[in-house]
C-alpha cells in the first residue's frame, strides 16, 4: 500500500486497486489514534468504521462505543446482539479495510453463534427459568421433610 506523509504527520492513505473497486487500507496503529469523542474509528470484522457522527444518536451511549474506540470492536459488536437494521447501518460508516498483516489469522479468529431468529437467548431464558423452579420445589420438599421429622 502506498501512503505518503506530510509535514504534519499525518499520513494519506491512496487506495489499493482490487477487484470490485478502490479501498483504502488502514493499520491497526492508525486505528488506535482515532479514540476521541471527536473523532472515533471502530473495526468491526476487519472493516474500519468512522463512527464519530453516530456516538451521540447511539442507544447504548457514547461511553459503551468510546469503550472500543480506536480497537477491534467485533467481539463486543457481536455479543450485544445488534439487530439486522443495526448492522445494515453500519453501511453508512464505512471508510475502509484493515490492512492483512494486522488482521487476526484464521486460526485465532473468535467463533461466534449466533441465530438469525434470536430464539437461542429465549431457550435460554426459558431453561434457567424451568431449572430456578425445580430447585426451588426441591428445596421446599425437603424443608418440608426435614420439619416433619
Amino acid at each position: 500500500m502506498a501512503e505518503e506523509i506530510n509535514d504534519n504527520m499525518d499520513v494519506t492513505h491512496t487506495a489499493e486497486e482490487t477487484a470490485d473497486s478502490d479501498v483504502t487500507y488502514y493499520t491497526l496503529e492508525e486505528v488506535k489514534t482515532h479514540n476521541t469523542t471527536t473523532d472515533a474509528w471502530l473495526i468491526i470484522h476487519d472493516k474500519v468504521y468512522n463512527v464519530t457522527s453516530f456516538l451521540q444518536e447511539h442507544p447504548g451511549g457514547v461511553e459503551i462505543v468510546m469503550m472500543e474506540a480506536g480497537a477491534d470492536a467485533t467481539a463486543s459488536f457481536e455479543a450485544v446482539g445488534h439487530s439486522p437494521d443495526a448492522k445494515e447501518m453500519l453501511i453508512q460508516f464505512y471508510i475502509g479495510e484493515l490492512q492483512m498483516d494486522d488482521r487476526k489469522k484464521d486460526g485465532a479468529k473468535e467463533k461466534l453463534i449466533s441465530t438469525k431468529d434470536g430464539s437461542s437467548s429465549w431457550i435460554t431464558w426459558l431453561m434457567h427459568a424451568i431449572v430456578a423452579v425445580v430447585v426451588g420445589i426441591m428445596q421446599r420438599c425437603y424443608m418440608k421433610e426435614r420439619k416433619s421429622s
